[in-house]
């Protein structure tokens, strides 16, 4: 906004409301939440620590999310010698939020095209917050969206 990008874009004066970034984020954050309670009914999402270990150590976990407001040393001790992709990017009380119950820090999902949604959703969001990171992944497993930037298209 402050270097009038939207103008030059459009070769017009524009006016961006001042809340455009934290609507973005809302929104971005809900789809994250939508995507995954999705994969909680279909059955590919666990929470918690010892059901998201469980899923790792029998290799189901495609994707291990944690809590951005969770304890570092427990990120540290699940995703240590994994060879998983990891994100955390949602705090603790959106994961709960999907998972309905009291505090998730953990969670993990298991391979398909849920994961890969999540991921993608999950990295535009970190664009968003600080301290956010998604960690593991390569451009192949970011999807099309995330080899040219962002200007793919999306199922």
């Amino acid at each position: 906004m402050a270097k009038r990008v939207f103008a030059r874009a459009a070769r017009r004066p524009v006016v961006v409301p001042p809340e455009l970034a934290d609507r973005c984020e809302a929104l971005l954050a809900r789809r994250c939440g939508e995507v995954l309670g999705l994969a909680r009914r279909a059955g590919a999402a666990v929470a918690g620590y010892e059901r998201v270990g469980e899923a790792v150590r029998r290799g189901d976990a495609a994707l291990l999310l944690f809590a951005r407001d969770g304890a570092a040393a427990g990120r540290r001790r699940m995703a240590s010698g994994r060879r998983v992709a990891s994100a955390t990017v949602l705090d603790a009380a959106e994961l709960s939020g999907v998972f309905g119950r009291e505090r998730v820090v953990f969670a993990a999902v298991g391979r398909g095209s849920l994961s890969s949604r999540l991921l993608v959703e999950l990295m535009r969001l970190a664009g968003f917050r600080a301290a956010a990171a998604v960690e593991g992944i390569d451009s192949a497993a970011a999807g099309p969206s995330h080899q040219d930037d962002g200007t793919g298209t999306h199922e």
